[in-house]
């Protein structure tokens, strides 16, 4: 059974940071990529910002030069640093991966969302 568990979600002033984290924890041979969606009170779910297990990144228009993707592998965790944050970031936030499991079969997994809220 592999989990998901995010953090750093929170309500903040426009203009401000915000750092999440998602770390994973179960049996897996590793992961791969990794990334974290968004999804604001009656839109679909849209990609923020992945990363590849040697660190390639990408990233949304929306939100390039603001926000930053990392992982520590050792960690199993990835992680989204949010800076100048604008009301329209105003979402849940999920993190997922891409992990191997022990039977060689490539799986996604998806963390349960944390709220981030920007005010005006």
């Amino acid at each position: 059974q592999v989990q998901l568990v995010e953090s750093g979600g929170g309500l903040v002033q426009a203009g401000g940071s915000l750092r999440l984290s998602c770390a994973a924890s179960g049996r897996f041979v590793s992961i791969n990529d990794m990334g974290w969606h968004r999804q604001a009170p009656g839109s679909q779910r849209e990609l923020v910002a992945t990363i590849t297990r040697g660190g390639n990144t990408d990233y949304a228009d929306s939100v390039k030069g603001r926000f930053t993707i990392s992982r520590d592998n050792a960690k199993n965790t990835v992680y989204l640093q949010m800076n100048s944050l604008k009301p329209e970031d105003t979402a849940v936030y999920y993190c997922n991966l891409v992990l191997t499991t022990f039977t060689n079969i490539r799986m996604t997994y998806w963390g349960k969302g944390t709220l981030v809220t920007v005010s005006s």
